[in-house]
């Protein structure tokens, strides 16, 4: 396409924020439409890149280059690819329930809360466009700050603490990734064309310490065990659209940083630390499973969940074939519809009940059906229900990760136990435990809040009976990628697939040695 359609989803919602910067504060309701409907303009530009994407090859999609900084070789660079597309129809999307579960629940500095969920969207597809390095830095960074206003601004009474250790931890992390980018830049010919890093050949040793620098900013982002307790506080106290975004598109970037940077340009680091990230995520999993047992706070259960099932994540990533990585990348997908919907459906009952302590509630199903129905599919998908999109992604993952060590599979198996575990038990303590007197005159949801929470029904269903409408955007990039990294489209030959060919071929030489035995015993009796 000849039209800018990327730089058109940048700035959409940063023109539309500066528009409501402009209305005057107290026209609410008008501030509100404003933002919804820049947010549904923005989906609706996202629609070509559904139809027009081409699924058979790897090349970048809808590049946009243009020489931005000639004396440091820095370009306004875009592109996207069968691993980026399908995050920036979910930006869009996600913004609009953000926008949607907070019509009333936000009571303060309304003009500028829905300013700054704008600006976040746009930095957030940036991040996911940016084809420079210098470019992809900025909106990187750019992301912290309307997030570090939103849960300080409008956040719960702990918020000023959360909003610090969210900016402090991930600042600390980008900083030290800019320290990569710069060497980066200076070994590779003062370039910041991450395209062409990703075509030269560094050596091991400096891979090995670049792969440790971008690790320190991406696996905080995901986040990784054991630099996650960020994530926690910055979920408890932010508002529901705070944690919405946060679960379904900030976390990703972390994961989606190791796809686009750390596997294509440091391949030799990536396969030589395969098994520490493996073990990592592994202890991601379980602890992060365990540690939800022990939560008496909705949020904080929901929030240690997202470290669990991330693992399951960068699990997929760095088992490093077609099945596991592909597997990762729908799952990125699926957490964020899937715990996205979690986080909307608690904002909405505590914007009726004012807690968030599990024991305060009981007996929410008589009261609410229709809420405690949406919530049961939130959770069987989140478990991992054959038919949702929680299954597909965690089977891929599992299957990968077997193909690749089997004992990998075995232990990252015991998390779907102990999701199942966590997560059935809350829903038994909201909403079937005796009922809260407390909870008698609940009001049930409106045509609001059930419009916000359908979009995520309808994906859940979607993905989860017809994955490969998004599986097929992904098939070419990922095996790019996997060649790339390993040399083999497919990822590295497995334990499990190697004993089976050795077998084979033991199989088929004892074949041909009978063969030439039964030859010669007849060539004997004739």
């Amino acid at each position: 396409m000849s039209f800018p359609i990327l730089s058109l989803l940048i700035f959409l919602p940063v023109l539309g924020g500066i528009a409501l910067l402009l209305m005057r504060s107290e026209d609410v309701k008008n501030i509100k439409i404003m933002a919804l409907i820049i947010s549904l303009l923005e989906l609706a530009c996202t629609l070509p890149l559904w139809f027009a994407f081409d699924k058979t090859t790897f090349h970048m999609q809808f590049v946009e280059r243009h020489s931005w900084i000639e004396l440091f070789n820095i370009e306004y660079y875009l592109g996207l690819d069968g691993i980026s597309v399908l995050f920036i129809m979910l930006s869009a999307l996600i913004t609009i329930l953000c926008i949607l579960v907070s019509w009333n629940s936000i009571q303060i500095k309304i003009k500028e809360f829905f300013v700054a969920i704008l600006l976040l969207e746009g930095a957030m597809i940036g991040v996911f466009c940016s084809l420079d390095f210098f470019l992809f830095y900025i909106f990187w960074e750019a992301m912290l700050i309307p997030m570090f206003l939103l849960i300080g601004v409008w956040g719960g009474p702990n918020r000023i603490y959360a909003a610090t250790k969210f900016f402090l931890y991930t600042l600390i992390g980008s900083l030290l990734m800019l320290v990569g980018i710069i060497t980066l830049y200076i070994r590779g010919g003062n370039t910041f064309d991450i395209l062409a890093l990703a075509a030269m050949d560094f050596p091991v040793g400096l891979q090995m310490i670049l792969f440790w620098a971008f690790f320190a900013a991406f696996a905080v982002k995901v986040p990784m065990w054991p630099v996650h307790t960020w994530l926690p506080d910055a979920h408890t106290e932010a508002p529901a659209a705070g944690s919405v975004v946060l679960a379904g598109i900030l976390i990703k970037m972390g994961a989606y940083g190791f796809l686009r940077f750390s596997m294509p340009i440091l391949p030799e680091a990536t396969v030589s630390m395969m098994i520490p990230m493996l073990v990592l995520s592994l202890i991601g999993i379980v602890y992060g499973g365990f540690i939800c047992l022990a939560q008496t706070d909705l949020k904080r259960l929901i929030a240690y969940s997202s470290v669990s099932h991330m693992g399951f994540i960068t699990l997929g990533i760095f088992a490093l074939n077609t099945q596991s990585v592909e597997g990762g990348i729908l799952q990125m997908i699926n957490h964020g519809v899937v715990t996205g919907a979690l986080f909307l459906g608690i904002g909405m009952v505590y914007e009726r009940t004012h807690t968030r302590k599990i024991s305060d509630y009981g007996g929410l199903a008589t009261n609410m059906p229709i809420f405690a129905s949406f919530f049961l599919l939130f959770t069987l998908a989140s478990v991992g229900l054959p038919g949702t999109n929680g299954f597909i992604g965690e089977f891929l993952i599992l299957l990968g990760s077997f193909l690749t060590r089997p004992w990998v599979a075995l232990v990252a198996a015991t998390g779907l136990i102990i999701g199942a575990w966590y997560m059935l038990w809350l829903y038994q303590r909201i909403f079937f435990n005796p009922v809260n007197s407390k909870w008698d005159t609940i009001k049930e949801l409106d045509a609001r809040e059930i419009a916000t929470l359908m979009p995520m029904v309808v994906l859940i269903f979607w993905i989860g009976l017809y994955p490969n409408s998004m599986l097929s955007f992904m098939h070419v990039s990922v095996s790019h990628l996997l060649e790339q990294v390993t040399g083999n489209p497919e990822g590295i030959a497995s334990g499990v697939q190697l004993a089976v060919d050795h077998n084979y071929e033991a199989a088929s030489s004892a074949v041909h040695h009978l063969q030439q035995a039964v030859e010669h015993v007849q060539q004997v009796s004739h």
